[in-house]
C-alpha cells in the first residue's frame, strides 16, 4: 500500500494557506448540568488534535468540518456541533469559532477573512442532503475560500460523500496524521505483519465478517471466533446451540466453506470449546459453562466460556501480530463481558504488535481503560472493516501517494 502525502511532508509550507481539514468529530453527546447538548466521550475529538496543532503551528488559517449523527439532510438544532467546538477549543487552547453553515457566501467570506493561526468550526455537513449524494456542486461550495484539503477523517473514509471525496479532487489535497497512520497500521497487516499473525473476531453474523474472514485466511496463522457468530460456526458442525443468535443455513453453508478452505491454506480457525450460556437475556439471568458441543435447549449462548478465554490469551500472548475486532459476548451486560475482558487484557499483556479495528472493539478497550495499552486502536469501526476487507475507502483512494 502506498504511502500517502502528509500534512508534514518534507518541504511543506503552510504559511498563509486556507485549509479545510475534514475530521471525524462525530462524538456522542448527553445533556449537561443545565440541560444544554455536552461532548460525552471526547476521543474522536482528541485524535484530531494533532493534525491541527500542526497546521495552526506552521501559520495555516484552518476550518475545520464534520458530521455529526443523521441529521438526514435537516438542520436539527440537537446535533449542531456547537458542543465539539466548545471541547475542541479547550483541548487546543484557543478559541473554535462555529460558523453558521458550512457553504454559502457568508462562509466563504469569513474563511477568506481567516488569519494564519486563526481556527473556525463548519456547521454540521449532514444539514445539506447533498454531502452524502457527494453532490458536485455542493462539494463547490464547500472548497470556496479554501487553498488546500486535508482529509483527517478516517472513520469516514469509506463513504463517497462530499467532504470526503468529491472536495479532495478540487484542492491541492494531502493526509492528516491520523489518517495516514490508520492507513500505515492497518495496511501494515495485510501487507508485512511479523508472525504468528493472529485475529481475533466477533460480532453477530458470520455473513457481515465473511469478506474480513477471506481476506485473512491468505494472511492470518490463526483465527480466533467468539461472539454470536461461533455459534453459526457450531451449528454448521452439528451441534445444539439452544436458543443462541445464529444464522440460516446459508450462512452456515459458508462457515463450513470457510473451515474447509483455512484447512486448505494453513490457516487454523479456533472455535470456543466451552460457552457462557444464561437461560434469558437479562444481567439477573441463571448462568452456568457448558461444553461448547453442549448447549442444552432453552438456553442461551452469551459469551466465551473461561476455558477457552484462557486458550486465546495464551495465542494471544505467544502472537508477533494481533487484529482484534469484535466483542466475545455481550459485552454491554456485565456478567457476560468476561471473555471480552480477556481478550482486552491480553492485547494490552501481549509484546505482539497489538491492533483493534474500532467499534465495539475499541469501545471495550475504552470502557476498560486499556486503549493506549495497545499499539494502536483505530478510530473508525466500519472504515478498518471495510480496509482490512482489502477494499479500496473513496477518502483515501482520492488523495495523492508519495
Amino acid at each position: 500500500m502506498a504511502p500517502l502525502v502528509r500534512v508534514d511532508s518534507p518541504g511543506q509550507s503552510w504559511a498563509h494557506e486556507r485549509v479545510l481539514v475534514r475530521a471525524d468529530l462525530n462524538a456522542p453527546l448527553d445533556a449537561g448540568p443545565d440541560g444544554a447538548p455536552r461532548v460525552a466521550d471526547d476521543a474522536r475529538i482528541r485524535a484530531s488534535v494533532a493534525t491541527l496543532r500542526h497546521l495552526l503551528d506552521a501559520g495555516a488559517a484552518v476550518a475545520v468540518c464534520s458530521h455529526l449523527g443523521r441529521p438526514k439532510g435537516e438542520r436539527v438544532d440537537d446535533l449542531s456541533l456547537a458542543p465539539c467546538a466548545a471541547r475542541l477549543s479547550e483541548l487546543l487552547g484557543q478559541p473554535v469559532e462555529l460558523l453558521a453553515d458550512c457553504e454559502g457566501s457568508d462562509v466563504e467570506a469569513r474563511i477568506r477573512a481567516l488569519a494564519p493561526g486563526e481556527i473556525v468550526m463548519l456547521e454540521n455537513l449532514r444539514f445539506h442532503a447533498e454531502e452524502e449524494g457527494n453532490d458536485a456542486a455542493f462539494a463547490d461550495r464547500l472548497a470556496a475560500g479554501f487553498t488546500t484539503y486535508v482529509n483527517d477523517a478516517f472513520g469516514a473514509a469509506h463513504r463517497a460523500h462530499a467532504s470526503t471525496e468529491a472536495v479532495a479532487r478540487r484542492l491541492d489535497s494531502c493526509a492528516g496524521l491520523l489518517l495516514a497512520r490508520e492507513v500505515e497500521v492497518l495496511g501494515g497487516l495485510l501487507d508485512a505483519p511479523e508472525s504468528p499473525f493472529v485475529a481475533v473476531l466477533g460480532g453477530s453474523k458470520v455473513s457481515d465478517k465473511l469478506p474480513l474472514i477471506e481476506n485473512l485466511l491468505d494472511r492470518a496463522d490463526r483465527i480466533l471466533i467468539g461472539g454470536a457468530m461461533c455459534f453459526t460456526f457450531l451449528k454448521a458442525l452439528g451441534d445444539p446451540v439452544g436458543t443462541s443468535l445464529h444464522e440460516d443455513e446459508d450462512a452456515q453453508a459458508l462457515a463450513l466453506r470457510l473451515l474447509e478452505r483455512a484447512a486448505k491454506v494453513n490457516c487454523t480457525i479456533q472455535l470456543p470449546t466451552d460457552i457462557l450460556v444464561a437461560d434469558r437475556f437479562d444481567a439477573d439471568a441463571d448462568l452456568k459453562v457448558v461444553p461448547s458441543d453442549g448447549i442444552p435447549d432453552g438456553w442461551m449462548g452469551v459469551d466465551i466460556g473461561p476455558r477457552s478465554a484462557a486458550a486465546y490469551r495464551d495465542v494471544i500472548m505467544a502472537a508477533g501480530t494481533v487484529f482484534w475486532n469484535g466483542p466475545m459476548g455481550a459485552f454491554e451486560i456485565p456478567p457476560f463481558a468476561e471473555g471480552t475482558r480477556a481478550v482486552a487484557e491480553a492485547m494490552a499483556a501481549s509484546p505482539a504488535a497489538t491492533v483493534a479495528g474500532g467499534g465495539d472493539s475499541g469501545a471495550a478497550l475504552g470502557d476498560m481503560g486499556l486503549a493506549d495499552r495497545l499499539t494502536w486502536v483505530s478510530t473508525g469501526g466500519g472504515a478498518a472493516l471495510e480496509l482490512m476487507e482489502g477494499r479500496a475507502l473513496p477518502g483515501v483512494a482520492a488523495l495523492p501517494t508519495a
